[in-house]
């Protein structure tokens, strides 16, 4: 696998959005001296301009920035230290979502398979056919070696560690450990309050999303959890977890069918499993992140 870390792709992605604000400015501007607009309806257009261009609805944001916030809290003190070097100092939670961000620039498609594992109900992932370009388990592996070698640059460790934080988050999501007919619930149609999309969806932001609490509030109002259920959910290999996660995924495809229309009942039946594989997928991203440093 190509490490595809620059500055310059930074800069170029950068100077990109900069670029695409300023034209759309512009062209505003332009209505608003042809068509004699108030000032104030040309600001709202422009912030409106500029929302609209940051906001890149992508399991979801939410909930993978729940996972980097429980995470935040299981660090040791020489973690949290290696971590702010190479994440200048940005929070697991902001970090999150850059594998998902950088979906948008075909030049990172080859690293498009390593965000889930299809396998077959009736096997388990050791059992299962491997996917060739690579998949969720053999993406996380990959990361923590490129992290651990001492001679990778700075800019590849923090390319590869921003995209483990992602990873385990994805690990944890039910459909990311789906079915290849179906696109891990992607090719399920149905609707959620009576709107068109489908069961991959539901889990990956739908339920979270219309609950209402920011991520911050997710993380601190997970269920209690003693020390030593701290242990046991921190406890096993990457490999143990995608087997633990596909017996959830079993669950999940059982719950809908095509054209079901998706209500209240389902997040009152489900929110729980969400709220856990959230709080699981925290604790165990410590635990990965601890173990590297």
């Amino acid at each position: 696998m190509t490490r595809i870390t620059t500055k310059e792709t930074k800069k170029n992605n950068t100077l990109f959005a900069q670029l695409s604000i300023a034209f759309q400015a512009y062209i505003n501007l332009h209505i608003l001296m042809i068509y004699k607009f108030p000032l104030a309806l040309f600001i709202a257009l422009f912030i409106l301009t500029t929302s609209t261009l940051n906001a890149t609805p992508r399991w979801g944001q939410t909930g993978h920035r729940v996972v980097g916030e429980i995470a935040e809290e299981h660090l040791t003190k020489k973690t949290k230290k290696k971590l702010a070097e190479l994440l200048n100092h940005r929070s697991l939670a902001f970090s999150s979502t850059f594998a998902d961000e950088i979906k948008a620039d075909d030049r990172y498609d080859s690293f498009s398979t390593w965000h889930y594992v299809n396998m077959p109900f009736d096997v388990t992932y050791e059992q299962s056919t491997k996917n060739p370009m690579g998949n969720l388990v053999t993406g996380i592996e990959y990361c923590k070696i490129i992290i651990q070698d001492d001679t990778s640059s700075i800019e590849d460790k923090a390319f590869y560690l921003k995209f483990l934080i992602h990873l385990i988050g994805d690990l944890h999501q039910p459909m990311h450990i789906g079915q290849e007919e179906d696109r891990g619930g992607n090719n399920i149609k149905l609707q959620w309050f009576k709107k068109d999309t489908n069961l991959h969806s539901v889990w990956d932001s739908k339920m979270i999303d219309d609950y209402g609490m920011s991520y911050t509030e997710l993380a601190d109002d997970m269920p209690y959890l003693s020390k030593n259920d701290i242990k046991d959910i921190q406890k096993g290999t990457v490999i143990e977890w995608v087997n633990e996660t596909q017996q959830i995924t079993k669950k999940v495809y059982a719950s809908a069918k095509n054209g079901d229309n998706l209500r209240y009942e389902y997040t009152y039946a489900y929110f729980d499993t969400v709220m856990a594989q959230l709080q699981k997928g925290g604790l165990r991203l410590a635990e990965v992140l601890n173990g590297l440093f």
